[in-house]
């Protein structure tokens, strides 16, 4: 299989996922979509190298956290300097929920949202996350127990019964 077809392949096989992991970081689904463009536009230049990876999926979504850390940046800034504007008048309000949620989700601390990102919307085990992000599994199970208890707190509503009990019945 040629290169491209291999890296077509490849695209297919995981870019919804991706999606889904930079709309948990982000909150925003046209920002999660030019993330992800982005990092498989970077993922397309080294795709020989790229390619050789036991998970290339995980360098991708490495490249996301980072792409994503760099527009909240860029995105504070930003609204320092102008005036916020109200949404354009075609894009429909987000529910009072999702607000919510990104809200709490936009609070937690950059590893608790990732790891909950990572293991809910990517159903990533806790063995892979530590793989992924370098820590130990003990450290996921805290951070995605600390991050359901902030949530939980957050959104007002008492902790599942799941979440009793140390690290919340996380594998």
């Amino acid at each position: 299989m040629a290169e491209a077809e291999r890296f077509d392949a490849f695209y297919r096989d995981t870019s919804r996922r991706l999606v889904r992991y930079a709309y948990g970081l982000t909150g925003d689904a046209a920002e999660a979509q030019d993330l992800v463009q982005e990092a498989y536009a970077r993922a397309w230049q080294r795709w020989r190298r790229l390619s050789g990876f036991d998970n290339a999926e995980a360098w991708l979504r490495i490249v996301i956290t980072r792409l994503a850390a760099d527009r909240w940046r860029y995105l504070r800034v930003r609204r320092l300097r102008a005036a916020t504007a109200g949404p354009p008048p075609d894009v429909p309000p987000p529910s009072e929920d999702t607000v919510l949620l990104v809200s709490a989700m936009r609070a937690l601390p950059p590893a608790h949202r990732r790891a909950l990102v990572l293991h809910y919307l990517l159903d990533r085990s806790v063995a892979d996350i530590a793989a992924e992000t370098g820590a130990a599994t003990g450290t996921v199970k805290s951070w995605l127990s600390r991050g359901r208890a902030e949530l939980a707190a957050a959104l007002g509503e008492p902790l599942a019964r799941s979440t009793e009990g140390g690290a919340g019945g996380v594998d």
